[in-house]
């Protein structure tokens, strides 16, 4: 996936715009699934957005290519190469923690468990960092991982 500056410009302001701060704080209490569950749908729109900007394209291809990019399988390798690489911060690999061992009561259909949790804990951060109104920080650590993970 390419990362040039003018789509990562477009998706920040996108999220700039339509996210929203709250006090650290607050976040720091939010449980570690629920920072998950935003984590997801901020991850999926980041993800899509890069498809639908690489140009026009049939429903199907597009959504195959995004589905390959939020599994589970493609999270956790993302997660291992920034963590390998020692890119994310303290409080980052904190909050990455907090959501791998939180204790979710559903399963991965298409996933190992290994997986599914540090899927759960990458969303997590994404979540975290997302409602901080650290949407850049975000953007970096989420184009470091797939660049690493090269999946064209």
């Amino acid at each position: 996936m390419e990362n040039s500056i003018e789509l990562y410009n477009f998706i920040l302001k996108e999220l700039s715009a339509g996210g929203r701060e709250c006090e650290k704080q607050d976040i720091c209490s939010y449980s570690p699934l629920t920072l998950a569950y935003i984590g997801d749908g901020v991850y999926e729109l980041v993800i899509r957005s890069m498809i639908v900007t690489e140009g026009n394209a049939p429903v199907n291809k597009l959504h195959k290519k995004s589905s390959t990019l939020v599994k589970a399988e493609t999270q956790s390798k993302m997660v291992m190469y920034l963590m390998d690489a020692g890119i994310l911060s303290e409080e980052e690999t904190r909050i990455l923690k907090r959501g791998r061992n939180a204790q979710s009561y559903t399963k991965a259909k298409n996933a190992s468990v290994t997986d599914y949790r540090w899927a759960t804990g990458f969303e997590a951060l994404m979540g975290y960092l997302y409602l901080s109104g650290e949407s850049r920080r975000m953007m970096e650590l989420i184009c470091m991982g797939l660049k690493a993970i090269d999946l064209d």
